[in-house]
């Protein structure tokens, strides 16, 4: 089964090993579950990461709760990504996963009275998790309130992401996590 009825996930890469397994291109899976993976911790592994990202864009303000509008949203972005760069939208939204998931985050620690930050590692799921948020997040920003529509809000920062330019609000919001962790070593 091809997503949108076009792109093949087969033919989808995923570079970064750390977190191939938590990103799921089945070709089997519907971009509508209804929630079926919600009732265990790591279930949401096991849902198609395209419903994913549909399910992040419905988390403001006007598509909350609508489905269909974050479907359209995202089925015409990957049309866009894939006038842009000539590849499969899923190895482009594989690599800006990858580029904008946070390696190392900051944790708050107390001792006695008071608090000290201290760098952790960031583990693949939660990765993959804020690269999406980051993603949908800075789409949603670029497009509210503005002329630009959420479907080229949303494939530019895609692109930008997985270019690891640091234009991107995903980017930007990664690199400056990982510079206050390195500062908190």
């Amino acid at each position: 089964m091809k997503v949108f009825g076009k792109w093949d996930p087969a033919e989808a890469e995923i570079a970064d090993v750390s977190i191939k397994g938590y990103m799921n291109l089945s070709p089997k899976l519907v971009l509508h579950s209804g929630g079926k993976h919600a009732k265990q911790q790591f279930k949401k592994s096991e849902q198609h990461i395209v419903e994913r990202l549909m399910n992040k864009m419905m988390r403001k303000e006007r598509n909350s709760g609508q489905k269909q509008v974050a479907y359209k949203i995202v089925e015409e972005a990957f049309e866009i990504i894939h006038q842009r760069t000539k590849e499969n939208p899923l190895t482009v939204l594989a690599q800006a996963i990858s580029n904008a998931g946070p390696r190392e985050e900051v944790v708050r620690l107390k001792y006695g009275g008071i608090t000290v930050p201290k760098a952790v590692d960031t583990s693949p799921q939660r990765r993959v998790d804020v690269a999406l948020m980051l993603l949908t997040k800075g789409a949603w920003q670029a497009s509210f309130k503005k002329k630009r529509s959420a479907q080229s809000a949303l494939a530019d920062e895609i692109i930008s992401a997985a270019n690891y330019d640091i234009k991107s609000y995903a980017v930007n919001r990664k690199d400056s996590a990982e510079r206050v962790a390195k500062a908190a070593r």
